[in-house]
């Protein structure tokens, strides 16, 4: 009899992107997966717009610049695609997205399979406040779970396991006393009611972030330095790891166990004895609504022949 493997190693990157330098971020993002490589992890979550950093209003057509054209294999996406190849690790990219050919921004999350394979990307629906200012909606198209070969084909995003992908909030002025406390309380609110482990990841800004903004838009009164919460957390709201917070770096890493859901769907099953359709139902729409969204670009491709392969990418080696 063959025994499913429920046990993974997953983590949270707590760490500083390179601000408003996309060639020198995504160098930094390879390192850490190669890192994270070495631990064993198979699933590695990124915070929120790790390439190129949370924008500033008086720099958005540098911003644009520094953004991320997401297509298989150019030259933004290539070397991640092959460090998570050969890592053998699955991540959740946050990132400021371009679209192709065009300046109109996205709050972003890439989402990379452990072969390399770019299965999707998530655009993030309703930009929060000043973020409009930005970043364009995101279609419902992008808000889609993923199937993960390093989890041995469990869903990031659905019944299983959550990417939790955050700014240093804490470090704006303001949010100070209170950002920590409500990610803390999103996050254990979402473990809890859709029953899934949830991977947490929070930047911290660093003096990189507060010269760049010092020397291109003048002194920063309302930002300061440190900042982040990362966590890996159980669905029942237990700290698996962390909560992790400040200017320190880390590969905030626990051991998941997907035996355990049982546990907790017997109590709450959302997609079961949980739900009251008479009273209340819920649906989206799946159609695109940018123009870049009506073109598949992402997903494993399909076999060209039987027993046969595209193999334009090939076997690269590592």
């Amino acid at each position: 009899m063959i025994t499913k493997q429920t046990r993974f190693k997953v983590a949270a990157a707590h760490a500083a992107p390179v601000f408003m330098n996309k060639v020198e971020a995504l160098k930094k993002v390879v390192s850490l997966i190669e890192q994270a490589g070495a631990e064993d992890i198979k699933l590695f979550v990124f915070p929120e717009t790790f390439i190129s950093g949370y924008p500033q209003v008086g720099a958005l057509a540098k911003y644009a610049e520094e953004s991320v054209v997401v297509e298989p294999n150019n030259e933004d996406m290539a070397a991640v695609q092959d460090v998570c190849r050969c890592a053998g690790v699955a991540i959740s990219l946050g990132i400021s997205e371009r679209m192709a050919g065009g300046h109109t921004l996205f709050n972003s999350q890439v989402t990379i399979d452990s072969d390399g394979t770019i299965l999707g990307v998530h655009r993030k629906l309703q930009p929060t406040y000043v973020e409009r200012l930005v970043w364009a909606q995101g279609g419902d198209a992008t808000l889609r779970t993923f199937p993960l070969s390093s989890l041995g084909g469990r869903n990031l995003g659905g019944q299983h396991i959550h990417a939790g992908a955050w700014p240093a909030l804490s470090t704006m002025a303001g949010f100070e006393e209170i950002a920590d406390a409500q990610i803390e309380g999103l996050m254990k609110a979402h473990a809890l009611t859709a029953q899934v482990f949830v991977i947490t990841a929070s930047n911290y800004v660093d003096e990189g972030c507060l010269s760049w903004m010092k020397e291109n838009l003048g002194e920063q009164e309302f930002v300061k330095a440190g900042g982040g919460w990362s966590s890996v957390l159980h669905p029942f709201c237990a700290y698996l790891a962390g909560p992790h917070t400040g200017a320190e770096e880390k590969l905030v890493a626990a051991e998941v166990d997907f035996s355990q859901l049982g546990h907790v769907k017997v109590w709450i099953d959302v997609a079961g004895h949980y739900q009251r359709p008479e009273i209340l139902q819920f649906s989206f729409y799946t159609r695109p609504l940018w123009a870049d969204e009506k073109v598949k670009k992402f997903g494993r491709r399909e076999l060209v022949e039987e027993g046969t392969q595209d193999d334009e990418e090939g076997d690269k080696a590592c």
